[in-house]
């Protein structure tokens, strides 16, 4: 896909909110809109896959893009929080609160995802600071130094066993992800002795209480509950897609005790070309986990007899995901053949 695409999927969101924002009205859900039926409607109209790069292809500006969305999310949280602590009518504020939670979860977040995989130190510190001010920058350890290592294993607290509903996967890959990626933080900083740099977790929960602080100055303790909400809300759709994206894949043990390595039929993909588009390139998970370093713009969806793909979208499949009897019972069908794969 080409990246202009990628750069109206993802900045048109912000653009309705902070419209939204200004003139009020029915612009007020224009966001929420342009990210729920807007981006259903084209993933359903449009060419639902429109191939893969050249191997070996560069996007230089690939990672403008992210910054600018590091920027506005930077930038737009705090001025949405003040807006939302104000006088505005009750709808408005609700339209806005529900279009700012999915820019969020679906689009935030994947950014700042890319980010903490850019070997650049500045790019990947920016993606810190947007989970850390999501109130979530422990996730910036556990995915690298963690996820990425044990995925679809029983050591990978984001892998969700065949069976279990999103909320005990959330409870337990919350509390998990925290242990393990502190636990990975400081055997790295075991094996550098003599290395004296500030601990991540401290600048995490520094971040994150800086953040506090500031909800609090621009809007009291509604400032400060509506930007915790708005947290927990991006944080459970962060997990949503975790726990979608690996569910019920699991890789096969050695005799050695080790595990196979990581293939693409250990992570469901979707070939939905706007909400990938939207999203970064998230819903193509399985060649992400095949090369991280990969720019989003470059990665490649698999065949479908290499790896599993939703039947719908990502993002409905995570609302699916909601309602776990409904979800055990529709992804039945799809992952059976892979358990046996």
């Amino acid at each position: 896909m080409p990246l202009w695409l990628f750069a109206f999927a993802a900045l048109l969101p912000p653009a309705l909110l902070a419209m939204g924002m200004l003139w009020g009205g029915a612009l007020a859900w224009a966001g929420f809109v342009a990210i729920t039926l807007f981006a259903a409607m084209m993933d359903r109209f449009g060419a639902r896959f429109m191939g893969n790069a050249p191997e070996g292809a560069e996007f230089p500006a690939a990672d403008g893009l992210l910054v600018a969305l590091a920027g506005l999310h930077i930038v737009l949280l705090p001025v949405l929080i003040a807006h939302l602590a104000g006088p505005a009518p009750p709808i408005e504020k609700m339209a806005l609160a529900l279009g700012a939670s999915l820019w969020l979860g679906q689009i935030s977040n994947p950014a700042a995802h890319e980010l903490i995989h850019r070997a650049n130190r500045p790019l990947f510190w920016l993606g810190a600071v947007m989970f850390s001010i999501m109130l979530f920058g422990h996730h910036t350890s556990a995915h690298r130094l963690v996820h990425h290592i044990h995925a679809a294993t029983p050591q990978d607290p984001n892998t969700a066993r065949s069976g279990e509903g999103f909320y005990a996967f959330f409870l337990r890959a919350w509390g998990g992800s925290f242990v393990r990626g502190l636990q990975a933080e400081n055997d790295l900083r075991a094996r550098k002795a003599g290395v004296q740099a500030l601990h991540p977790y401290v600048l995490y929960v520094a971040i994150s209480a800086v953040s506090l602080a500031a909800a609090f100055a621009l809007g009291g303790p509604m400032g400060l509950a509506l930007w915790a909400i708005l947290s927990l809300s991006a944080t459970a759709q962060l997990m949503l897609s975790d726990y979608v994206q690996h569910y019920g894949l699991l890789r096969a043990k050695l005799p050695n005790g080790k595990y196979e390595p990581v293939q693409n039929r250990h992570s469901w993909n979707a070939p939905h070309w706007y909400s990938s588009a939207m999203m970064v390139g998230a819903p193509r998970h399985s060649d992400h986990h095949a090369h991280p370093n990969r720019p989003y713009p470059a990665l490649r969806l698999p065949n479908t007899a290499d790896a599993p793909r939703l039947p719908w979208p990502l993002p409905l499949a995570c609302t699916i995901a909601l309602f776990p009897p409904l979800w055990k019972r529709a992804i039945r069908p799809h992952l059976k053949p892979w358990l046996s794969a």
